[in-house]
């Protein structure tokens, strides 16, 4: 194994257009200790969060590295692993407190590392590790769901956004388990995706939510997830659910929303889901994060839900992921993107 490896990064965050917004490096070695892998990484995904973490990022001596999503071989195992050998194909969405998955060999704690899927690529396992732990959270920690087969019949959920990588899994997740699923979608192909997702009611959300729900006859939603704009959709949705009702959000508000005035007479609980919250700060159930990569893996391998991934690009470098990235932030891709083809950086 060489001393040096591969890797993309950048030292400052810089608009994508910006060649330095994203640079070939190489970058020293690890070894693998205590509950640490270290990956061989052979297929990336880019998400939202790594176009937002690129932009805001901070001017900085060393090269920052991101990248969470993550499909690759194990190279080493730390003497605290269990349950992992060298050779084996993991998946994961991994942490943001450790340089991320655009480097050849990445390092990353065991706890958030599953096995991956079996009968489907590694590029399409690629693409589903950050996306299916935040919808698996939303709907079945943030909110009291059971995640189990059917086991949530005559409950409904409305997912706003329901085209893009969370949405996209969590409209699968959600009627494995049983709910009626709502959602938005706009574009014809948006309303084509979201509906070969599963998805029950495709709402225009160009036109009055409120009005189509009661044109298809839906009186009762006990459950929201919101994957955008909270600020258009939080006082739409605490107008939609039902008292003692439950909304999930995942992105941030821009201005300050009257929590009390929009949610207090319901009694609804509001809820942030943040995937990297057990990483962050070490909680108690961290583990759980690769517990659930577990099941989604069996989910996966027995068609219960398919891959989100939509687009494969080759090659993974620098111009290549400033192409993904630059896609991304265009907020108009259905389901999810990966590279793969191996680490060519010059």
């Amino acid at each position: 194994m060489n001393e040096q490896r591969q890797a993309i990064g950048f030292y400052k965050g810089l608009p994508i257009e910006d060649s330095n917004s994203l640079i070939d490096l190489k970058v020293p070695q690890q070894k693998a200790t205590g509950r640490d892998i270290l990956v061989k990484v052979e297929a990336v995904s880019v998400n939202p969060v790594d176009t937002k973490t690129r932009q805001h990022h901070p001017e900085t001596k060393e090269p920052t590295i991101i990248g969470f999503d993550a499909y690759g071989t194990i190279e080493e195992v730390g003497d605290q692993v269990t349950g992992f050998s060298v050779g084996d194909s993991v998946y994961y969405a991994g942490t943001n407190q450790h340089p991320g998955s655009n480097q050849a060999y990445q390092l990353v704690d065991s706890r958030l590392v599953a096995h991956a899927p079996q009968k489907i690529s590694g590029e399409e396992a690629a693409a589903m590790p950050l996306t299916s732990l935040t919808a698996w959270e939303a709907l079945f920690e943030r909110m009291p769901l059971i995640a189990k087969k059917d086991a949530n019949r005559g409950q409904t959920v409305l997912i706003i956004n329901g085209a893009g990588g969370v949405g996209s899994i969590a409209i699968q997740l959600a009627k494995w388990a049983g709910l009626t699923v709502v959602t938005t979608a706009s574009r014809p192909e948006t309303v084509e995706w979201v509906k070969k997702m599963g998805a029950d009611i495709v709402l225009d959300y160009h036109q009055s939510l409120e009005e189509q729900l009661k044109a298809q006859n839906v009186h009762t939603i006990k459950f929201g997830l919101i994957l955008q704009s909270p600020d258009v959709y939080l006082p739409q949705l605490a107008n939609l659910i039902a008292p003692e009702g439950y909304i999930t959000a995942i992105v941030e508000n821009e201005k300050p929303l009257p929590m009390g005035g929009l949610l207090k007479a319901k009694s609804i609980t509001f809820v942030w889901e943040f995937m990297f919250t057990k990483s962050i700060y070490q909680t108690d159930d961290m583990d759980s994060q690769g517990k659930i990569l577990h099941q989604v893996a069996k989910l996966l391998d027995q068609k219960e839900v398919r891959s989100t991934l939509t687009l494969t690009l080759k090659g993974i470098n620098a111009q290549t992921l400033r192409r993904a990235h630059e896609l991304v932030e265009s907020n108009k891709m259905i389901g999810k993107i990966v590279v793969t083809g191996g680490f060519n950086t010059k």
